[in-house]
Order: structure tokens, then C-alpha cells, then sequence
């Protein structure tokens, strides 16, 4: 008899711990879980913003790591920024404000791509995330972006001329009750960046609380990385 997918439902993955060090010495804590087989693509997750307690067993992405591998074969790689803390542990170095977390990202990059050699990736922002990404995703091997409810504070116009200059694809997924950004401000925030896709979810909020918000989440991204691998199940 099949069950309903829960909160709490882990599939079958391969996790892995890990340690990175940046350039300016901090050591970030981060676990990849990658399917058993048939890998599709890889989500290198970046959460919301620590001062009010994002971290990278934020639900959406702990929910994605537990799912995703096995439900559309994708690759979750998820960290916890300089002083940071999860259940795994605590990320060296102090909080700074999306600045130099520059460094953080651009170990991050060099890790997945260079270390683990992980194909197809695409760079997930949440909430802090999504500024963190705009402002210092570089790597040109990265495939796009993808912007879970983004409150567009800290990215500048520069950042979104350099990435309208660049050409690759950024998706944004704006609640219609978001705390910062809604998906009536949401076109005039991304004006300079043209090749943006603005996807409004209806009666969602910042924060995707509730199964049938974090089931939407998930499918916009599978829908964007690894398209063949929809519907995802409600039911195992």
C-alpha cells in the first residue's frame, strides 16, 4: 500500500559530510547526498539568511536532500556559510553580511566542479541565498540560477546588468504573500536583468511553509534542471 510523501520522508541516497576551506581560511561544513543512480543534474544550495535562522537544513532544502536523488536524480549540495550552524555543526568565521561570503560561494564553485567534477549544475538561492548568488556566482561552468523567493536588498543594479550581460538563465520564484517581495514589485526589482523568468505562485509565502508549497518548490526546479523526471511522486 503506498503512503502519502511526508515531511519527515527520507529516500535512499548516497550522503556524503564535507569540509571546504576558503581563500580567507574559513572551513564550511556541507553534506552531499547524490543519487544511487542515473544522475541527471546537481543543485549547489544556497540559504537563507543566518540571522534569522537559515542554515543548510533550512526545510526546503533539507526536504530537497531527502527527496530529490532519488526522485529525479539529482544532486544536492548543501553548506552552511561562515558561522553558520545545523545539526551537522558550525561553519568557522563570522557572519558578514553577503560580502564576504564571496569567498564561501567561490569555494564552493571550485568544489563542486572542480573536486566532486559534478555536471549539469545549477546554483539555488533562498531568501539571503538569492543575493548571495546574483552578487558572486561566477563560474561560467555553473548553468544558471535559480531564486527562491528573492527580497532583492543587498544585489545591486551592477549585479543585475552583469548577469543580463552574461546571458544565462536565472529563474525566480516570487510568493504572492512574500514579507519583501512581491510579484507585483518583483518586474521593476529585475528591470536591468532581461532574461530573467518571473514564475508568481499563488497563496505562497517567504518561507514555503506547508507540503503542497514545498511540493511546488520542488517541482518548478525539476522542472527547470531535470524536466523528464516529472511528476514527482505524492505517494512512495
Amino acid at each position: 500500500m503506498s503512503e502519502p510523501v511526508r515531511p519527515s520522508t527520507v529516500l535512499p541516497a548516497v550522503r556524503t559530510p564535507f569540509t571546504v576551506t576558503t581563500e580567507d581560511g574559513c572551513v564550511l561544513i556541507g553534506e552531499v547526498a547524490a543519487p544511487l543512480s542515473n544522475p541527471t543534474a546537481t543543485l549547489l544550495m544556497l540559504h537563507p539568511n543566518p540571522t534569522g535562522g537559515g542554515m543548510m537544513d533550512s526545510h526546503i532544502y533539507k526536504k530537497a536532500a531527502n527527496r530529490l536523488p532519488t526522485m529525479a536524480g539529482i544532486t544536492t549540495v548543501r553548506f552552511n556559510t561562515r558561522g553558520t550552524t545545523s545539526e551537522a555543526g558550525t561553519s568557522t568565521g563570522t557572519y558578514g553580511d553577503g560580502i564576504s561570503e564571496r569567498f564561501d560561494v567561490q569555494a564552493m564553485e571550485r568544489y563542486v566542479l572542480d573536486e566532486l567534477k559534478l555536471e549539469n549544475v545549477w546554483v539555488v538561492g533562498w531568501s539571503f541565498g538569492t543575493e548571495i548568488a546574483l552578487k558572486h556566482v561566477s563560474d561560467p561552468r555553473i548553468k544558471g540560477l535559480i531564486l527562491l523567493s528573492p527580497p532583492m536588498m543587498k544585489a545591486s543594479k551592477s549585479d543585475l546588468e552583469r548577469w543580463a550581460a552574461d546571458a544565462r538563465p536565472v529563474i525566480a520564484l516570487i510568493p504572492e504573500f512574500d514579507d519583501y517581495l512581491t510579484p507585483v514589485e518583483a518586474p521593476f526589482k529585475f528591470r536591468e536583468l532581461t532574461q530573467i523568468k518571473l514564475i508568481n505562485v499563488d497563496g505562497a509565502k517567504h518561507l514555503w511553509v506547508g507540503e503542497p508549497a514545498v511540493h511546488r518548490v520542488l517541482t518548478e526546479i525539476v522542472n527547470i534542471v531535470a524536466p523528464s523526471r516529472l511528476p514527482l511522486p505524492t505517494e512512495l
